[in-house]
């Protein structure tokens, strides 16, 4: 086996090339450019892997409000390139998508499931929905929605919640954390074991893969600080006080049923349980 991750200098690329250790294949800018189609390609069929995963994605949700094009040309374009590659190697691929494909989800209370119409709001949402499609015409394909991912210090990663709160903690200012967003943080540890199990399983298809339980980002703050016994200066605001340029989901939950059907699937712990995991190895 030998797998190839684009996109290996991100926090889940990273980790998941961690965990498949010499069975994996990194690769990532500039090295390999997802919108140099030609270019990727050829690398890709060059080292001939098993299974292709893409990690690899445009991330900048409110800058893909002024550069659509080249949001679309990572998170849609890239993929087609991808599913081209994977074709002439007749190998499967995995997609990493998001929760932001359901749109705002406003007054909704329950998880969304794997089978229901994605309504994206914004560039960045209607860039991972387009790359969700071009992904899934390929019948060997693994997509895995996620949300809100954290983990270990990557080459090309630039931080994370986690940090940043933790961050402004030691700095004392105030810190205005919205409250009204509903999220599963989820723990990049933990979602690339699943991927990696996928894998193995040859069962194709859309998963929902992210810690078990909800919060807020205020509630997530909250909790980073009680397992750091550190006291902050804490306080929840709604999202129309942080006014951003790309709309956010208000609700973000995803069904994790069809993952955990799966026999031998490794489990996902709770959001706080992953926090904790998180905190005892990477917390500075």
């Amino acid at each position: 086996m030998k797998t190839l991750v684009i996109g290996s200098g991100g926090q889940f690329g990273h980790e998941l090339c961690r965990q498949f250790g010499p069975e994996a294949v990194g690769l990532d800018l500039p090295e390999l450019n997802l919108t140099d189609h030609r270019g990727t390609v050829k690398r890709v069929l060059a080292r001939r892997p098993t299974a292709v995963v893409n990690a690899a994605a445009y991330t900048q949700v409110d800058r893909a409000e002024e550069e659509p094009e080249r949001c679309h040309a990572v998170n849609a374009d890239g993929v087609a390139t991808l599913v081209e590659a994977c074709r002439k190697l007749d190998c499967p691929l995995v997609h990493l998508s998001s929760d932001y494909v359901f749109g705002l989800g406003k007054g909704r209370s329950t998880p969304y499931r794997e089978d229901e119409r994605p309504k994206p709001r914004g560039v960045y949402a209607q860039s991972k929905y387009d790359g969700e499609r071009l992904a899934t015409a390929w019948p060997k394909h693994y997509l895995v929605r996620t949300c809100g991912l954290y983990g270990r210090p990557a080459p090309r990663a630039s931080g994370n919640f986690i940090q940043t709160m933790l961050r402004l903690a030691s700095e004392g200012h105030p810190i205005s954390v919205v409250d009204d967003q509903y999220v599963a943080p989820s723990y990049v540890v933990h979602v690339a074991r699943a991927v990696r199990f996928l894998l193995g399983t040859g069962a194709f298809g859309t998963y929902h893969v992210v810690n078990a339980g909800a919060t807020t980002w205020y509630g997530f703050a909250c909790e980073i600080f009680r397992q750091m016994g550190l006291e902050a200066p804490l306080e929840p605001i709604s999202t129309a006080d942080y006014a951003l340029a790309a709309p956010r989901p208000a609700y973000s939950l995803l069904d994790t049923t069809k993952y955990h059907a799966l026999d031998g699937a490794p489990p996902l712990p709770s959001w706080q349980e992953a926090l904790a995991e998180y905190l005892s190895e990477s917390a500075p």
